[in-house]
């Protein structure tokens, strides 16, 4: 889920950057999170001793045979749930090819997407990876709204680009183009994502009279529930989840994209400041398998291939 400060149009080849760039791939059914389950696929990791970075690991990672990943499990087609409650998706995809280079299960926890940084900082997950935008504030542990630093920050392995969207019901986009056209209207937002920065950034240059309205919820399921009952304008939310709900919802008939993408910006998994082993451990990991082509098969089968990096950095947001 994105994050970021000046909405900014992004370039035709950035991430899954340009409006229209993306062809989504799979019709697969959104489910909601929270639930807190596991996801214990057995086919997400290799032997230790065959895996060709096992050693990079921390010990007691190897020691452990598994990667707690957190993961607001409803992001289709980052990661959500099949009908039978596995995590599938782009995330978990890329997941499981990483675990094959470090000899390690990667097994996805569902949480709320505002809730996985906390849950980092108290041990609960390992790392988090979930469409989560790398940007400097969540880098230094600073809230977006306040300024002020909240926690110390977290470290991104960095492996995809994308913006944000906004969409609206199919033929009843209420006049909306852009974000400077959302004063006066409502609209749905997942919290803790930087489409609620946006929104709130864009409310506070409404005038008088003029407001607008933010109604955030715990996942994009939510919001796009809300939309489609009319409750609200607008829905927002990164370009991938925004195109996939488009193609998927109703046969394609209940949404469209209205205007263009913003804030490009790249796709992080979040490590622990203290855990810079495990953290160089993943960024070795994701390296390889752009290296040896899985990366690019499993960004072509979610139709992510325009958002491909051809390294992965470390805290390279702004």
């Amino acid at each position: 889920m994105t994050a970021s400060s000046t909405p900014r149009t992004t370039a035709a080849r950035s991430r899954l950057a340009a409006a229209g760039a993306i062809a989504v791939a799979g019709a697969l059914l959104l489910t909601g999170c929270g639930d807190q389950t596991k996801d214990k696929s057995k086919d997400s990791g290799a032997s230790v001793s065959s895996a060709p970075l096992a050693d990079k690991l921390p010990k007691e990672i190897r020691d452990k045979g598994k990667i707690e990943v957190g993961s607001d499990i409803a992001y289709a087609p980052v990661e959500f749930k099949d009908s039978s409650g596995k995590a599938v998706g782009l995330d978990p995809d890329l997941a499981a090819a990483m675990g094959k280079q470090l000899g390690v299960t990667l097994e996805f926890q569902n949480g709320t997407f505002d809730a996985l940084l906390t849950g980092l900082r108290s041990g609960r997950y390992d790392i988090a990876m979930s469409a989560m935008t790398d940007n400097k504030n969540r880098q230094n542990g600073v809230d977006p709204d306040t300024g002020k630093k909240v926690g110390e920050g977290v470290d991104f392995v960095d492996y995809l680009t994308a913006g944000v969207s906004i969409y609206t019901r199919k033929g009843d986009t209420q006049g909306i183009n852009g974000w400077s056209d959302l004063c006066g209207k409502k609209i749905a937002v997942e919290r803790g994502t930087v489409s609620e920065d946006l929104a709130k950034q864009e409310a506070k240059k409404c005038p008088s009279g003029k407001k607008l309205t933010i109604e955030p919820f715990d996942d994009d399921q939510q919001s796009q529930t809300r939309l489609r009952s009319g409750g609200v304008d607008a829905a927002s939310s990164d370009f991938p989840v925004a195109a996939y709900a488009v193609k998927t919802s109703g046969g394609g008939k209940d949404f469209q994209i209205v205007g263009q993408q913003v804030e490009a910006a790249p796709y992080g998994i979040a490590v622990a400041k203290k855990d810079t082993q495990l953290r160089d451990a993943l960024q070795a990991a994701m390296n390889a398998i752009i290296k040896n082509g899985e990366y690019a098969k499993i960004l072509q089968k979610w139709g992510a291939q325009d958002g491909a990096v051809k390294e992965s950095v470390v805290n390279g947001g702004k």
